[in-house]
C-alpha cells in the first residue's frame, strides 16, 4: 500500500468514525431511592433495544450521586432499566436533552400498607366448563414507600378444581406481562413472585388469573376467599346466568352495564369466605370484550377521568345514573389485548443483571425459554410485528414523543388489526 492509498483510507475511516459519533446519542439521568430519599448508588442501568429482540445494547452503574450515562448506538426506540435490590424499574429512553430520571424503592418481603382495592371475578360458560378471569388490583401505600417482593409477594386462593391457563401482572407504570403462578400449600393455594411497588397516584399493581372449572351439572358454588383486606369483591356475569349469594346481604346488585350483571361485596376480610352459586349458561357480550375505556391499557397512561375516586359518592357502588364505578378497571377487566404485550415485557423482567442479550434468565414468569426465544427473535409473523409496534408506541407515549391525538389514532388502528389477526389465528 503506497502512502497515497494509506492517506485516503485513513481519511475515509475518519469520516466513517465521525459519522458514527454524530449518530450516537447519550441518555443521562439520576436514580433516586424514594424509600430513603437519597441517590441510589451502584445500581446497574441497562439500555434495552425495543426493536432488536429486547436486547441489551449498553449498560453502566450509577455513581455516588445516583447519576448514569448510556450511549445509544442508534435511533431507538429504547428503554432504560435500572435494577435496585433485585427489582427492575423501567422508563422509555428520553429524547433530545431530556433527563432519564428514575425512582426506585427498597425491597422487603412484607410491608405494611398492602391491600386489595378490588378482586374482580368475571364468569362465563364454555360448553361443559366455566371460564373464569379473576383480576386483583393491589394498593401499596407503605410509608416509607417500599416494594414488597418475595417468592410469596401475593398469595391467592382459587377453587381446588381450577385449571389455570393465563397468568399476568402489571406494575403501576409498566406494561402487562405474563408471570408465573406457583403452588403454595394446599390445593388451590398459589403465590406470585412479582414485585408490588408503591402506588403511583391512583395507579397500582395488577394481577390476572384465567382458569376453567368443570360445569357439567350446570351449577357451581364458589367460595371466594381473599388473603388481604379487600375493599371490593366484584362478580361479573352474562345476563343469562343466575347468581345466588349464600348470604344475601353480602352481595348487592349494581347497575354497571346493560349487557352484564354486576354484584359487589364490600370490605372483604382475610380468611372470610364469600359463598355464591351460579347456574345457567351464557357468554359475556362480545361487543363489550376489548371495549374497555382504554385509558390505562398501556400501563403508563393517566388515570381515567371517570375513575371511582373522581366520582360523586366515591368508590364502587355509586348510585344509578352516576358515572360507571367500575370504569377504572374496565380496561383490564374486558380487554382481550392485555397479555399481547407480555412477551417483550416478560423478557426484560426475566433477564439477570449483566447477562448476555440472547440468554433468558430464571423467571418470574411461565414458559421462560419459549417467551425468551420469542422476544429475542426478529418479527416473523403479523402478530410478532404488531406486538413490537404496540410496544414501540407505548414507549413513545411514555417519553412524550407522540401527540395524544396521534397516539389514540395509531393505537385504535393497531388494535383493530390485532383483533383481526387473533381471530384468524
Amino acid at each position: 500500500m503506497n502512502s497515497t492509498q494509506f492517506v485516503l483510507r485513513t481519511v475515509a475511516m475518519s469520516f466513517l468514525f465521525t459519522g458514527a459519533l454524530a449518530q450516537a446519542a447519550s441518555v443521562t439521568g439520576t436514580v433516586t431511592d424514594k424509600t430513603t430519599g437519597k441517590p441510589a448508588a451502584g445500581d446497574v442501568v441497562v439500555l434495552v433495544d425495543v426493536q432488536a429482540g429486547m436486547g441489551e445494547v449498553a449498560h453502566t452503574a450509577t455513581d455516588a450521586k445516583g447519576r448514569y450515562t448510556l450511549k445509544e448506538p442508534g435511533s431507538g426506540p429504547y428503554l432504560v432499566r435500572v435494577t435496585h435490590q433485585g427489582a427492575g424499574y423501567f422508563i422509555a429512553a428520553p429524547q433530545g436533552s431530556a433527563q432519564g430520571d428514575i425512582a426506585v424503592y427498597d425491597v422487603a418481603a412484607k410491608v405494611k400498607g398492602v391491600s386489595i382495592e378490588a378482586d374482580v371475578i368475571e364468569i362465563e360458560t364454555d360448553g361443559s366448563q366455566l371460564k373464569v378471569n379473576e383480576r386483583f388490583f393491589l394498593h401499596n401505600t407503605s410509608n416509607p414507600p417500599t416494594t414488597q417482593w418475595s417468592p410469596r409477594s401475593f398469595e391467592i386462593v382459587l377453587p381446588a378444581e381450577a385449571q389455570v391457563s393465563d397468568v399476568g401482572a402489571q406494575r403501576p407504570n409498566g406494561l402487562p406481562t405474563s408471570v408465573k403462578l406457583d403452588p403454595d400449600g394446599p390445593k388451590g393455594h398459589y403465590a406470585f413472585n412479582f414485585p408490588i411497588q408503591p402506588d403511583d397516584g391512583d395507579k397500582n399493581t395488577l394481577f390476572q388469573v384465567g382458569y376453567s372449572l368443570p360445569y357439567s351439572a350446570g351449577k357451581y358454588t364458589f367460595k371466594s376467599e381473599v388473603t388481604l383486606p379487600a375493599d371490593n369483591v366484584a362478580v361479573l356475569l352474562p345476563k343469562s346466568i343466575t347468581f345466588v349469594s349464600a348470604t344475601p346481604e353480602a352481595f348487592r346488585s349494581v347497575a354497571e352495564d346493560p349487557g352484564i350483571q354486576t354484584y359487589i361485596a364490600k370490605n372483604g376480610l382475610p380468611g372470610k369466605v364469600l359463598e355464591f352459586t351460579i347456574s345457567g349458561t351464557g357468554s359475556m357480550p362480545k361487543a363489550a370484550q376489548g371495549a374497555g375505556g382504554g385509558q390505562q391499557g398501556d400501563g403508563g397512561a393517566a388515570a381515567d377521568a371517570s375513575a371511582p375516586g373522581n366520582q360523586p359518592g366515591g368508590g364502587i357502588g355509586n348510585p344509578i345514573n352516576t358515572p360507571d364505578p367500575l370504569s377504572k378497571y374496565k380496561w383490564w377487566i374486558l380487554s382481550a389485548l392485555a397479555l399481547l404485550l407480555a412477551a417483550a415485557a416478560a423478557f426484560m423482567l426475566r433477564k439477570p443483571v449483566g447477562a448476555p442479550a440472547p440468554v433468558a434468565a430464571p423467571a418470574v414468569g411461565t414458559g421462560t425459554s419459549q417467551i425468551g426465544a420469542s422476544a429475542q427473535a426478529k418479527p416473523c409473523t403479523l402478530l410478532d410485528a404488531l406486538k413490537e409496534e404496540m410496544f414501540a408506541l407505548e414507549s413513545e407515549k411514555l417519553s412524550g414523543t407522540i401527540a395524544p391525538g396521534e397516539y389514540a389514532e395509531v393505537k385504535a388502528a393497531l388494535e383493530t388489526v390485532l383483533r383481526r389477526a387473533l381471530k384468524r389465528k
